[in-house]
């Protein structure tokens, strides 16, 4: 380890390198660290002891409408194109979620069209105003009774909390639908990296201006190491040795299976779960990746209050204390905060991707501004 250079960042998940890629293209000497044994964050994939390419960390399914960010990381992948689709079992059914024409038409024993979906929401929603929870938001969409059946038990496992504790923006990001468009996203790219994303960010990480170093901490050398300037993307609360006390995040295990011999477990991606089992979903990679393969890998998904921090939880309180955090980052003149856990936001892909080429903007401008 160098006891003194130019760039370090800490995490190489999108945001790390990302920033590092940018960096070391703009003729900068950068060193990226992990704590991991690999790059990729939570994006990393890898072949199991069986051949079947699975996500690590739970299924990552890219999507987004910004042209730019495609272009961008187009540079170190081909793309092969994937329509993510999710069904939820209610009442022994399996039913598609978001919730649309079919959803009701199957869970109901209706028959309606596009205009008789959008009348029966308007019948049974309950109208909230102001809409300040996730509660108030699938009520005033939908009603109670699907609010009950797709929602509330499922918010309750995922996050640990009653939808009425959580911000409105955790619902949002669900639309309803009274057409039968069954895809979980209708962003304008929906696609996978060709080769999987290990692949992509190693590609991204190929370059003489950038030295990767895995299984390493930055607690365990933030006092050996003197950076000109350090972009950070790990916790922003263990930055600072938790001063105000811990953010509260969401956490999950994973329960990974190889069925021989079953070359489809389920009929699309993910299954839902939202009132059976501990676990929240079930995800069956091959339809992410479109590999054949005699055999099938999937994963189960338990949420927990204890482990890797995975997802900020959206409460007032939390972003509170967040802005205590934010005020002490502001403060430090040569270090760059960029992704979910340094800016404590439920960022997508794509939104880390873009704040990161954002932030090395800014880093570069800052630069030559100095120089």
């Amino acid at each position: 380890m160098s006891h003194s250079i130019d760039y370090l960042v800490v995490g190489a998940g999108f945001a790390g390198s990302i920033v590092a890629e940018r960096l070391a293209s703009a003729g900068r000497q950068v060193l990226i660290i992990d704590k991991r044994p690999h790059v990729a964050g939570n994006a990393y994939d890898e072949y199991d002891a069986h051949g079947v390419l699975i996500h690590r960390y739970g299924p990552h399914i890219f999507h987004t409408n910004a042209p730019r960010i495609v272009e961008y990381l187009s540079q170190f992948t081909q793309w092969r194109p994937y329509e993510h689709r999710v069904l939820a079992e209610v009442n022994d059914q399996l039913l598609p979620m978001p919730i649309n024409r079919d959803t009701v038409n199957r869970l109901y024993r209706l028959d309606l069209d596009e205009a008789g979906v959008q009348a029966f929401f308007e019948k049974v929603r309950e109208p909230r105003d102001p809409v300040r929870t996730s509660e108030d938001v699938v009520l005033n969409s939908v009603g109670r009774d699907l609010y009950e059946k797709f929602f509330m038990n499922y918010t309750r496992k995922q996050w640990g909390l009653d939808p009425s504790e959580l911000a409105a923006g955790v619902a949002a990001r669900i639309p309803v639908r009274t057409n039968q468009d069954d895809r979980y996203f209708t962003d304008s790219h929906q696609v996978m990296p060709l080769h999987g994303y290990t692949r992509m960010f190693e590609r991204m990480l190929d370059h003489p201006n950038i030295r990767v170093e895995v299984g390493v901490d930055f607690d365990a050398i933030r006092d050996q190491v003197q950076a000109g300037h350090i972009v950070y993307t790990g916790p922003i609360d263990a930055y600072f040795n938790y001063c105000f006390g811990k953010l509260p995040y969401r956490s999950l295990r994973f329960e990974h299976e190889h069925l021989a011999d079953t070359p489809q477990y389920q009929a699309v991606g993910t299954v839902n779960y939202p009132n059976r089992h501990a676990y929240t979903r079930i995800t069956e990679f091959k339809h992410l990746t479109g590999q054949a393969h005699p055999g099938t890998s999937i994963v189960r998904e338990y949420p927990e209050a204890e482990g890797d921090p995975y997802y900020p939880i959206p409460r007032p309180e939390n972003e509170a204390l967040f802005k205590r955090y934010q005020e002490l980052a502001e403060q430090e003149a040569n270090v760059s905060f960029v992704g979910r856990l340094a800016q404590y936001r439920y960022y997508n892909m794509d939104q880390v991707a873009a704040a990161a080429l954002k932030a090395a903007e800014n880093i570069l401008s800052r630069m030559k501004a100095v120089a």
